[in-house]
């Protein structure tokens, strides 16, 4: 006597069938997709319309057609927005401010990274005297606005005859990216287990060497997270570099800011989305190349606390 009965025959639907059925459009699913295309196009529209006008010639330009395609395709305005353009009394382009960018952003994130990963290190394992209100003050400083202390770092850097240099702003940066380096190194590390760092410690292992022969290898998902959070971060920055990187060290935000209010007769808009393409090509380039590696970070413990 067979007790199963078929799901055919007793009337209800099979669970492949009701999977079937769930596949199909429903009213939230096309919301859900609505909600997407619209958020799409809120980010990729403005992105069009900088594309296409970096590469229309000003007569096309002045007709005011934002979304038109060009007419005349001429790369004659990144040409200009790199070599060229004026940036106040110089007509040098926007390179200038990429090569300062880079003498910024590479010692900056270097040092800050470095510093960062031994304060974490030591404030997850070592458990110095005063760790926890340490922690506290680097967490309280990780959101303190950069506004409040430019003037006290002003005068510090002043003082030490540091302010207006490269590397006073390389100082700069690596100050206020110390806490949230700190931070994020600490919380990878306290989810890693602790009798493998008691180990280390039984086989004579000191203070920098287990840091560097067993910590620093299994940090690459958290430095690959810090080394694009402070890629992105410092070159991105105009309000520090405008105040401390002086005028032959200015980034290229602070370039770019000059190339757009520098006009002389009429404002060339094809140059100016050129020059603001190319200043954003960095941080995009870093997403696009090691998002995969950013998401690994943040998935191994790189934000857990």
């Amino acid at each position: 006597m067979n007790t199963l009965s078929s799901p055919l025959k007793s009337g209800t639907p099979s669970r492949a069938h009701r999977r079937r059925r769930r596949t199909g459009f429903t009213p939230a699913r096309l919301g859900v997709y609505a909600f997407l295309l619209t958020a799409a196009l809120f980010f990729l529209l403005p992105l069009y319309v900088m594309l296409v006008t970096s590469v229309k010639p000003m007569d096309e330009i002045r007709l005011g057609n934002l979304l038109a395609f060009p007419t005349h395709f001429t790369l004659d305005a990144w040409s200009a927005a790199w070599q060229s353009a004026c940036t106040g009394l110089d007509c040098n382009g926007i390179q200038v401010g990429f090569w300062n960018s880079v003498r910024i952003v590479v010692p900056s994130t270097i040092l800050s990274i470095a510093i960062g990963a031994v304060n974490g290190y030591a404030l997850s394992f070592w458990r110095p005297r005063g760790a926890g209100l340490l922690f506290g003050v680097l967490l309280m400083g990780a959101f303190i606005p950069v506004q409040v202390m430019v003037y006290p770092l002003v005068r510090v850097l002043a003082s030490v005859h540091l302010f207006s240099s490269l590397p006073g702003i390389v100082v700069i940066h690596t100050i206020f990216g110390m806490p949230v380096m700190t931070l994020l190194f600490r919380n990878y590390y306290v989810s890693i287990p602790q009798d493998l760092f008691k180990a280390a410690r039984i086989d004579g292992g000191g203070f920098w060497r287990i840091f560097l022969q067993l910590m620093l290898p299994m940090s690459t998902p958290i430095i690959v997270v810090a080394v694009i959070m402070q890629v992105t971060g410092i070159w991105n920055d105009f309000i520090l570099g405008l105040v401390f990187a002086g005028t032959k060290n200015l980034p290229m935000t602070v370039q770019l800011n000059n190339i757009i209010n520098t006009t002389t007769g009429e404002r060339l808009y094809n140059v100016n989305m050129a020059a603001t393409i190319l200043t954003s090509m960095v941080p995009l380039a870093v997403y696009f190349i090691s998002g995969r590696w950013f998401v690994r970070g943040i998935a191994s413990g790189a934000v857990k606390g």
